[in-house]
């Protein structure tokens, strides 16, 4: 198949993508209000409380079985690579650009986290009913394809969700931190130009010692502070430390999102054989539970896409701040992630780690060469640090996710045709 024929496969279903958040972009316009600051809320929460667990399970029902189960065992490891590849390159980003401190968060979690559900659910279907595409009959394509979509949003959200998290509250508590810190610094000094401390006291400023009480956590792990020579510990020890708090911190009601339970629920009915018959089928007693839960997952495609343009409103009233740090994501997500993952993926299938199953093998690229997660504005929203950068950010990477997810998908077409 040459390019150009493949450059025409990948590029509809983000065409379409773009034509659908275009229209959402437009609904949440001042003059227009229909998807206004309160209507996406709720629509927000209609799509992760009903739509998403729904397309999830169904998907996941109809076509896992306990030996396709067997053999989906490497997108779990691949998606838990994109987070620490992603990680490190955002490491590396924010020693180079050096952004203001309540930013670190966000970058790491903007490079860590790909938005792993909704772009492929979006994408792989389109690219199923394309005449030249390489992944056979439409109909058993996009069966399969929007099972190990629907396997790679669950396994996304649990991973969003404890790891990059815990990056963004650790992050935003250190900057509270550290800003007290210093409010209380500089209320001592005020009061020495009057009161001198007795002899053999210890002073407020030295009791007060953020880096040392944060020193233990993740985030300091991945960001470290410089300390004095006679306190640094091995790095072992600081490892096992901080994977104790994190383990003892996890928000476990935010893992088990209603994605993840729907993807739990959709597992257990397509290995168990009894519920499998009892659900799954056209002679299937209680078929008609699993044809509503399809009818609502059907809905989530293009809501979650008209939401998808409607949030990036919010980036168009951003400050164009922190140029250099925006491009850094969009070099990290654009550029060297997709190319380690190439050499991930292409490695793993070398060993026999992956099935042949091309239509697998792409959405495993795939999930290197997505725009961040957008549940990271929501987390920015939460812990207060860098909402409105987080709308730049979000803004200029979905935008160029239309040249760049095109052209990133013709390579993967071209690797697994």
């Amino acid at each position: 198949m040459g390019f150009l024929q493949l450059l025409s496969v990948a590029s509809v279903p983000v065409i379409k993508i773009l034509l659908v958040s275009v229209l959402g972009l437009l609904l949440a316009l001042d003059g227009t209000n229909i998807l206004g600051e309160t209507a996406r809320k709720h629509v927000n929460h209609m799509v992760f409380y009903v739509f998403n667990p729904s397309l999830v399970s169904s998907n996941l029902a109809k076509t896992i079985t306990w030996e396709s189960f067997l053999q989906l065992w490497f997108m779990p490891v691949n998606i838990l690579f994109t987070f620490l590849i992603g990680s490190a390159l955002g490491w590396i980003l924010i020693k180079i650009t050096r952004p203001p401190k309540h930013l670190e968060g966000l970058i790491l979690g903007c490079c860590a986290a790909g938005n792993l559900g909704n772009l492929p659910i979006i994408i792989i279907p389109a690219i199923c009913k394309e005449k030249g595409s390489p992944f056979g009959d439409p109909d058993v394509c996009h069966k399969y394809g929007m099972a190990y979509s629907s396997l790679s949003m669950a396994i996304g959200a649990v991973f969003l969700w404890s790891y990059v998290y815990n990056i963004m509250r650790i992050s935003a508590s250190k900057v509270r931190k550290e800003g007290n810190a210093i409010d209380g610094s500089s209320r001592i000094e005020a009061s020495e130009e009057t009161t001198e401390s007795l002899p053999g006291e210890i002073s407020d400023s030295e009791a007060i010692n953020p880096s040392k009480d944060a020193m233990d956590d993740a985030y300091s792990v991945l960001l470290p502070y410089a300390e004095p020579e006679e306190n640094k510990v091995m790095f072992s020890d600081k490892l096992r430390s901080c994977l104790r708090k994190i383990l003892t911190r996890v928000n476990l009601k935010a893992m088990l999102a209603p994605s993840t339970s729907g993807a739990i629920a959709g597992f257990a009915i397509g290995i168990i054989p009894q519920l499998r018959y009892v659900l799954i089928g056209s002679n299937a007693p209680l078929r008609v539970v699993e044809e509503s839960a399809s009818m609502l997952g059907d809905a989530a495609i293009p809501t979650v896409t008209l939401i998808l343009g409607a949030n990036l409103f919010k980036g168009l009233r951003g400050k164009a701040t922190l140029w250099s740090t925006c491009i850094g994501i969009i070099a990290v997500r654009y550029v060297f992630l997709p190319l380690v993952g190439v050499a991930v993926v292409k490695g793993a299938i070398h060993f026999g780690l992956v099935q042949s199953d091309p239509l697998y093998q792409f959405i495993l690229f795939l999930q290197y060469a997505l725009p961040p997660a957008m549940n990271i504005g929501t987390m920015a929203q939460l812990f207060g640090g860098g909402e409105s950068e987080c709308s730049v950010i979000m803004l200029w990477t979905y935008a160029l996710a239309s040249v760049a997810v095109t052209l990133w998908s013709t390579c993967f077409l071209w690797l697994v045709s």
